[in-house]
């Protein structure tokens, strides 16, 4: 199949043409992402692979339609940024990635509570200017707390396990408890989690339900000081509110993976132009915030997967088997 691929790197490029030599797709790569400025590029296009921030609105699927478009192959897991309606009312089948790697999105969470414990990344670049002082560095023993874990996806229960390890007791909440939870596990209410985590880690998808999940009002029920990851969608936090809680020290530490705005930002090098995202900027100012852009998924395990599964996906619609109906049922999961 002939398919147009936006929001492409080098690195995107090279894991799928080597997963493509199993499959033959006619792959064609733009760098800019799918919206409605380029929505124009795939016309003529059986198939569209988009990712993570490329927007996929009533006004972006009507232009993909008229251009002859009949498949969205999301290579990533969320697919808040389709409006999965329109698409069904205009014929467009909607494919995604369910999983890849979750150890790889658990991992990078647990890389980033470890480092804001321990403020090695202001440690290195004290060491790296010749400063050894210890202060602002101190942290506190992972073994004994409690470390709440809000969604128990895949991703959630490895955290979990991590956890665990690391002699921590385990809240979850999740409106739908897995079946795959371990004994050391206790299901509570967002609200008992809240109050009674030390540390709170973000692996639930963005729905209506979990848009600002983490607003003032959920802030209030925290711990004074404590630890907030969110590695799963940035739309569930509000960063306002974050800002707030920072600056009066009810979150401690802050680490971030995604950030509600991201499109604008991630993926690309900003290195030499104004940011003009002023609520950004401002969570850049705090000594107790990490944030990288959006890189837990990126292992070459994942990356190798994702695009395994996403061409695969691109020939069961192509062949109309039956795998095409299990793929299609499982996006709405």
């Amino acid at each position: 199949m002939r398919v147009a691929v936006f929001s492409t790197k080098a690195y995107d490029r090279r894991f799928l043409e080597q997963a493509n030599q199993a499959f033959g797709h006619e792959l064609v790569y733009f760098e800019p992402p799918l919206m409605a400025e380029t929505a124009t590029l795939a016309a003529g296009f059986r198939g569209v692979c988009a990712f993570v921030n490329d927007r996929l609105d009533h006004q972006v699927l009507r232009q993909l339609q008229a251009g002859g478009t009949e498949l969205i192959a999301l290579r990533c897991a969320g697919f808040n940024n389709v409006d999965l309606v329109e698409a069904e009312q205009l014929g467009i089948t909607v494919v995604r990635v369910p999983a890849y790697s979750p150890h790889a999105v658990a991992e990078h969470a647990v890389a980033l509570l470890l480092s804001l414990n321990r403020m090695t990344f202001r440690a290195y670049n004290r060491v790296r200017e010749g400063n050894f002082s210890l202060d602002g560095l101190l942290g506190f023993d992972l073994c004994g707390k409690t470390v709440g874990v809000v969604g128990t996806g895949k991703i959630g229960l490895i955290f979990a396990d991590i956890m665990h390890g690391f002699g921590c007791t385990v809240l979850a909440s999740d409106p739908v408890p897995s079946p795959d939870a371990k004994a050391f596990m206790r299901y509570v209410p967002l609200e008992v989690l809240l109050a009674e985590a030390d540390i709170i880690s973000l692996h639930c998808p963005l729905t209506p339900q979990t848009h600002h999940l983490i607003d003032a009002s959920a802030i209030a029920r925290m711990k004074e000081g404590v630890v907030l990851i969110n590695t799963g969608r940035g739309r569930v936090v509000d960063t306002k509110a974050v800002i707030d809680a920072l600056k009066s020290g009810k979150i401690g530490r802050l680490g971030l993976d995604v950030y509600e705005e991201e499109e604008q930002l991630f993926f690309q090098d900003l290195s030499q132009r104004v940011i003009g995202d002023d609520l950004f900027m401002r969570l850049t100012t705090f000594p107790n915030v990490l944030i990288t852009g959006h890189q837990a998924f990126f292992t070459h395990e994942a990356m190798s997967q994702i695009a395994e599964t996403t061409l695969a996906n691109i020939r069961a619609f192509e062949q109309g088997d039956a795998l095409l109906h299990q793929i299609c049922a499982d996006r709405l999961v």
